[in-house]
């Protein structure tokens, strides 16, 4: 499921309320340095010179929707950058965030920022600048052990590992959304759990040491590429959110 708008919705989220959806990756083909087995847009695609919408092109779409939203009387609680791949991954990605916040104080003064992020770009000191700018960071890690990571995530990057994600999200000292999506399965003959007692040991140990002001866990709720994964039970991501509520963590389950 491809977005085919710069700006589309607003949409119903789960998680965010209503959100005016903004896409800044290519708008024929995903574009990501994850290949997530779960991801609702598929499988990457290679494709030698990907266009991306332009830093003007992105601000224009925004504007114009939002005063479309205003004159309709359409009041919105998010402004959501995801979709079809890794937004951070625009070169002029800090750019845009400092259009949308400024749009969104013309516009729609009460509406949050949200980024959604796998963290892969949190090298780059750009992408750090801009995710400040924010009010949701949104970043993920869906397990604390490498080779789970792997499996679930299949990076792009051969080199890529759980300690150097962790340590890119120390740099918001807490102060950032952490996201898992929790599952079972099988993919390429290898079994998919980020819920068994080792994973979750390891997870677990991950949150004490990142001290996230929140936490969103989640079960896949769309077609996934690969066919053959388990949606966890509600009562089951219950119990994995129980010894971290009792920590007196914020936890928000979407299952």
């Amino acid at each position: 499921m491809l977005f085919g708008e710069i700006a589309y919705g607003p949409i119903h989220s789960r998680r965010l309320g209503t959100s005016l959806g903004m896409e800044i990756m290519p708008l024929e083909h995903k574009l990501c340095t994850f290949n997530c087995v779960y991801c609702e847009c598929g499988w990457n695609e290679k494709v030698e010179h990907p266009q991306l919408p332009t830093r003007e092109a992105v601000r224009e779409a925004l504007e114009n929707k939002l005063k479309a939203l205003r004159r309709d009387g359409v009041e919105l609680d998010v402004i959501t950058f995801s979709g079809n791949g890794e937004p951070t991954l625009h070169p002029d990605f800090k750019g845009i965030i400092e259009d949308t916040c400024d749009l969104r104080d013309t516009y729609c003064p009460k509406a949050k920022v949200s980024v959604l992020s796998n963290s892969t770009q949190l090298g780059r000191k750009e992408v750090v600048e801009a995710l400040r700018l924010c009010d949701n960071r949104i970043l993920k890690l869906d397990a604390a052990t490498d080779a789970m990571m792997r499996r679930i995530d299949m990076p792009v990057s051969e080199t890529l590992n759980v300690k150097q994600l962790t340590e890119w999200l120390k740099l918001f000292e807490g102060d950032f959304i952490l996201q898992t999506c929790f599952l079972r399965g099988e993919h390429n003959g290898q079994r998919i759990d980020n819920t068994s007692s080792e994973e979750l040991a390891a997870w677990y140990k991950a949150v004490d040491v990142l001290r996230p002001k929140q936490i969103m866990i989640y079960v896949i709720d769309r077609k996934t590429p690969e066919e053959h994964l388990e949606k966890i039970p509600r009562e089951e991501m219950e119990a994995i959110a129980a010894p971290l509520i009792a920590k007196g963590f914020d936890v928000s389950i979407s299952a």
